[in-house]
């Protein structure tokens, strides 16, 4: 239980100061994300409300049971829908941090591939900074192919190239990215995830992709539950099976 409320702990303290979070060392890295902290105001502003409200419920998930999966300022997992919990022996270690290999060399949205290594293969607790996938191509991208396909938009392992995510489904492309720009990540509901790919650590809410990919964690709100994931770990390219 302590190791678990650690854990959560370390989570939590990423999430609410960005600067705790993984970066990089090269300079056009952190000049997107100085960038991100001054330009888009409108943005930053959202952004910290989450922070302050996420700060709050702290207490509350350090002293809840982290046994059963994450309870997120009091509102615990569905389990009547289709997640699908996973055991942690899913993230042992491997020939290359928690996976197999590293991530694939050409990933989309011009996403780091350093940050995408740390934060995919040797992380648990971590994450990107909150916004960070604002200072990419995303938005546009996902914008664009939505438009083109008509339909949602597939994103997938960077490690493996397996689907791992469908956005949007059940909502419109305008109220999926600004609820991802609301909590600072990419946000996706049950109805998005490729189940066959994607498991949930019952004793964390730690979300994993089935070969070991660290993408994120469940933070269940009032309409459900709510994937907070990593840009950097769902940004490869469909591999041929």
């Amino acid at each position: 239980m302590i190791a678990n409320n650690a854990r959560i702990i370390t989570f939590i303290l990423a999430f609410v100061s960005p600067s705790l979070a993984f970066t990089t060392s090269s300079a056009p890295a952190q000049k997107t994300q100085l960038q991100l902290s001054t330009s888009d105001e409108g943005s930053r502003r959202s952004f910290l409300t989450n922070v302050v409200a996420t700060a709050a419920v702290l207490p509350s998930l350090v002293l809840s049971n982290p046994t059963s999966a994450s309870a997120f300022g009091g509102v615990k997992a569905d389990e009547k829908g289709p997640l699908v919990y996973g055991d942690d022996s899913i993230m042992s270690p491997k020939e290359h941090g928690t996976t197999a290999s590293p991530v694939q060399p050409d990933l989309r949205y011009g996403v780091s591939n350093k940050l995408a290594d740390k934060i995919s293969s040797y992380n648990r607790v971590f994450a990107e900074n909150g916004g960070y996938f604002q200072g990419t191509s995303f938005e546009n991208d996902v914008r664009n192919l939505v438009a083109s396909n008509g339909g949602p938009v597939t994103f997938y392992d960077s490690v493996s190239g397996k689907p791992l995510f469908v956005a949007p489904k059940g909502r419109s492309v305008d109220d999926f990215i600004e609820e991802s720009k609301v909590h600072g990540w990419p946000s996706f509901r049950d109805e998005e995830v490729v189940w066959e790919s994607v498991r949930v650590l019952k004793s964390s809410g730690e979300t994993v992709s089935t070969v070991g990919t660290h993408l994120g964690h469940n933070l269940p709100d009032r309409s459900g539950n709510r994937y907070c994931i990593n840009l950097v770990s769902i940004a490869g390219n469909p591999t041929s099976q």
